[in-house]
């Protein structure tokens, strides 16, 4: 399975940025979706989560209320919306995919993904 992200970019704080990831290889439905960011400096870091049915979604505190994550089973693509964004969203953004969870399971660990994309950088000024 491939997984190609796009979407990053530099933008003004308080602007918004949509992230994508295309998954291709295997069926779509069958993967747990995640997003993880690495800021220069630090460890990669959970971001949000999304179940094999889109029904459940998880996401880490500092973005709850601004980022949505969402999949598109026609276009086997996971989607990161970016609102409000803030200096310290400033990071890579990686994609990552599960491969036979659960259906409705949502995942933090980065040891539970099986696939990583090549990243996406988002860089906010203030």
């Amino acid at each position: 399975v491939q997984l190609q992200a796009s979407g990053g970019g530099l933008v003004q704080a308080g602007g918004s940025l949509r992230l994508s990831c295309a998954v291709s290889g295997r069926t779509f439905s069958r993967y747990t979706m995640g997003w993880f960011r690495q800021a220069p400096g630090k460890e990669r870091e959970f971001v949000a989560s999304i179940s094999r049915t889109g029904r459940t979604t998880v996401y880490t505190d500092s973005v709850k209320g601004r980022y949505t994550i969402s999949r598109d089973s026609a276009e086997n693509t996971v989607y990161l919306q970016l609102n409000s964004l803030k200096p310290e969203d400033t990071a890579v953004y990686y994609c990552a995919a599960a491969f036979d969870l659960p259906r409705e399971a949502a995942m933090r660990g980065r040891g539970q993904y099986d696939y990583w994309g090549q990243g996406t950088e988002v860089t906010v000024s203030s």
